[in-house]
């Protein structure tokens, strides 16, 4: 049998006609000398798709032929470590979860270790970083699967770099952290200062609160193994109903969602670890307590972590002694994550603050945070900066005998806490405190409002989201609704495709939290830099020009015909549109709306669905006159029309400084969309990251763009920005800024342009 021949055929509807069910199973037996590499699981085939992959296995050697030894031997893979900051909790923790539903013993090997490719744990003490080689070696019938899976993650989970010369705030903060205290012991509190690192930017004035862990007493004999092994399952289990119901957002803020959601992912997936679970399963069966055992399970993990070289490895530890707290709470009955009672505007300060003693804060009555250790990178210092407030680490030990009560001023710009200051400076302070608030309150409340040019002009100002609390931010922050949805949300991180039913679920509770504004689905953009562990996408030399967004779709027709399905079943006041990834010719924009017209007759559906295009390639922009004939509108993605304009790879750290989407090339093909548009009466929005610059915003209006899609968080300043300038400002922008000859130039050029509001005042 030869790759391509029918495996085997028969008649469905005689079946169908004489037996009880139609269900058919496709056996491949373990002795067939074939081995199943893919499987297209939970969903309907349609003739001529794949069902699954499967290839031959070598014939087994005579036995004692030296043969014997190949066929144990591990399938393996070598790979360099994408991860910005090597495999640290998160990245342990997805790689943890890809391998859960295949069987397969996987080890991680990396600085002449190895690790249980499983044990999140295991995976952080290597102390992988960015850069690192390392390989990995499955044994086990799905062998290859978890090779695959494990590439699909590192793949998927690439961070670019920062563009040269510059770092991310993250970055130097984090570079900070790994340097000692500026504080210098008892001189610096006789000053009444202490230098420390900005975790997250801001200013804060108010009382001290010292806040520590609980001490958690725990009694070492056992009172029997299954009871101190049931008592153990109950703790955990208690634990993760907690950690699960965070993990879906309703925990916390919905400022700092995003965050706590991840870091909830994370430690969910140490609460599972199997390695730190079997050690605490050791002391039991020594007969040690649950509560002992437990901590010395995760006190031995720990000690490994605090050995490690990588500040930010370190770091994780305060996860491990956070998940140990909580289990041990969970097992003397106390309340786990209970409100800590706190004064309004209090500055608090700790040693180490723990995620979930972060959590059970009142947010609204925490003015600032001071830790006398920890890293700028900690999950608490990410929680924090999500939540909005400003804090510092690294403080050292002085801040812990600052009495409760005193009044500090909380320096998070220029990492300083001043204690006690003197009523002139928290005078200063207070009036700076107040001045920025309102400033953030003004612009929150003119967020509110229909954005429009000083001279009336409506330009409609949306959120690119990807869940359902996005959604809620958005709209706080003045949002007009969804002008892009990322769908790759439900795809990405699982081993088989979501249903119909699932997808209509997510799209109809976003939907309502958009009431009647407009909800822009775009549909699965994945290939090239975002592969699919189910889908057998092949190894492209260059992923960027491969397999991507529609073309990956069509591909695969069955998982579109799925999708739009579900989009189809979007009903209500939500202004429901659909739009397609990297479209570069007019005829796939035509078989997209050949297919969803069929499926619409199959549901009897009349009503129509604006179906919209991305602008990504040159070839689309360069044709927008002919697709937006075919197309209800068009939106630009900037980030991959710039990598393809300039030739320069989005992730090439040499050129990313270069890698601007205001060059005056790319404004030219900006231009040419917005003209092309305009002869078929197309609306024209842009969802890439240029419309997340306020300082692009009255250039990208000024080319004829009449919608923006931004990050929610910056919609406030981008309604401010455009409402400063006329639109004829924005038109002699536009113009002047195609004829510069480079990005630099072009932004010089937006940043000088007057405001309006200024100019007539």
């Amino acid at each position: 049998m030869r790759a391509g021949d029918v495996l085997l055929s028969f008649d469905l509807d005689l079946l169908a006609q004489r037996a009880r069910s139609v269900l058919t199973p496709v056996i491949v037996t373990a002795d067939s000398g074939c081995e199943i590499r893919k499987r297209n699981l939970d969903c309907a085939v349609a003739v001529g798709e794949w069902l699954m992959e499967i290839v031959a296995q070598q014939a087994p050697a005579a036995a004692g032929s030296p043969a014997d030894v190949t066929a144990i031997t591990p399938a393996a893979r070598r790979l360099t470590v994408g991860f910005e900051h090597g495999i640290h909790a998160r990245p342990a923790a997805l790689l943890a979860a890809s391998l859960r539903p295949l069987a397969a013993d996987v080890r991680l090997l990396a600085r002449g270790r190895q690790a249980n490719a499983r044990s999140t744990v295991a995976l952080m003490s290597l102390g992988v970083r960015h850069g690192d080689e390392i390989e990995i070696r499955a044994t086990g019938p799905d062998a290859e699967n978890a090779l695959d899976a494990l590439t699909a993650v590192f793949a998927a989970h690439e961070s670019p770099p920062a563009r040269a010369g510059t770092a991310s705030y993250r970055e130097l903060t984090a570079q900070d952290a790994r340097q000692p205290a500026a504080s210098s012991g008892a001189s610096a509190v006789a000053s009444g200062t202490l230098r420390g690192v900005v975790a997250s930017p801001g200013l804060a004035v108010g009382p001290a609160l010292q806040l520590r862990r609980p001490e958690i007493g725990v009694r070492e004999r056992s009172l029997g193994v299954p009871e101190e092994n049931a008592a153990l399952d109950r703790a955990r289990s208690e634990v993760r109903a907690r950690l699960e119901r965070r993990a879906l957002g309703g925990a916390t803020g919905d400022g700092a969602r995003g965050a706590a959601t991840e870091i909830a992912a994370a430690h969910l997936e140490l609460l599972d670890d199997p390695e730190l679970v079997a050690s605490a399963r050791t002391e039991i069966a020594a007969g040690r307590s649950a509560g002992f055992a437990w901590r010395a399970a995760v006190r031995a993990s720990a000690a490994t972590l605090e050995s490690l070289a990588d500040a930010r490895l370190r770091e994780r530890v305060d996860d491990l002694l956070d998940l140990e707290t909580q289990v041990l709470l969970a097992l003397a009955g106390n309340p786990v994550g209970a409100a800590t009672t706190v004064p309004e505007h209090a500055i608090v300060l700790a040693r180490e603050l723990l995620p979930s003693q972060l959590i059970a804060l009142d947010g609204a009555r925490v003015a600032g945070i001071g830790m006398a250790a920890g890293g700028a990178t900690s999950h608490a210092a990410i929680l924090a900066a999500a939540m909005g407030i400003p804090a510092l680490v690294a403080l050292g030990n002085e801040v812990l005998a600052v009495p409760d009560g005193t009044e500090v001023v909380l320096d998070a710009a220029n990492g300083v806490l001043e204690i006690a200051p003197g009523e002139s400076r928290l005078v200063s302070a207070r009036a700076r405190v107040a001045a920025s608030a309102v400033q953030r309150a003004a612009l929150a409340a003119a967020a509110q409002r229909e954005c429009r040019t000083a001279d009336g002009t409506r330009i409609e100002v949306l959120a690119n989201i990807g869940s359902v609390a996005e959604a809620q931010a958005a709209l706080r922050n003045g949002a007009e609704g969804c002008g892009l949805l990322r769908t790759e949300f439900l795809f990405l991180d699982r081993q088989s495709p979501p249903s119909e039913a699932e997808q209509t679920a997510e799209y109809l509770k976003i939907a309502e939290v958009l009431g009647a504004r407009p909800l822009t689905i775009r549909t699965l953009d994945a290939g090239g830099d975002k592969p699919i562990a189910y889908l057998p996408l092949p190894k492209e030399e260059n992923p960027a020009l491969g397999l991507r967004g529609v073309r990956t779709s069509l591909a695969w027709p069955q998982l579109l015909r799925t999708q739009l399905r579900a989009v189809l079943a979007v009903r209500g006041p939500a202004q429901c549109r659909l739009l397609l990834p990297m479209i570069s010719e007019v005829e796939e924009i035509e078989t997209v709306r050949t297919m969803l017209a069929e499926i619409q007759r199959e549901l009897g559906r009349a009503d129509a669905l604006s179906v919209g295009v991305m602008i990504e390639t040159p070839a689309a922009a360069l044709l927008a006159e002919r697709i937006a004939a075919v197309a209800d509108f068009l939106s630009i993605g900037t980030n991959d029309l710039t990598q393809y304009t300039l030739a320069m790879d989005r992730g090439h750290p040499q050129l990313a400084a270069r890698l601007d989407a205001l060059h005056p090339a790319v404004l030219r093909l900006i231009a040419r969309t917005a003209e092309g548009a305009r002869a078929h009466g197309r609306h024209v929005a842009v969802c890439g990251g240029l419309a997340s610059e306020p300082l692009a915003a009255p250039l990208l209006v000024g080319l004829g763009v009449h919608e923006l899609s931004a990050v929610p968080a910056l919609i406030p300043q981008l309604k401010a920005r455009i409402a400063s300038l006329s639109l004829s400002d924005c038109r002699s922008l536009a113009v002047e800024a195609l004829a510069q000859p480079n990005a630099t130039a072009v932004r010089a050029l937006a940043a000088a342009v007057p405001r309006a509001a200024e100019a007539r005042s």
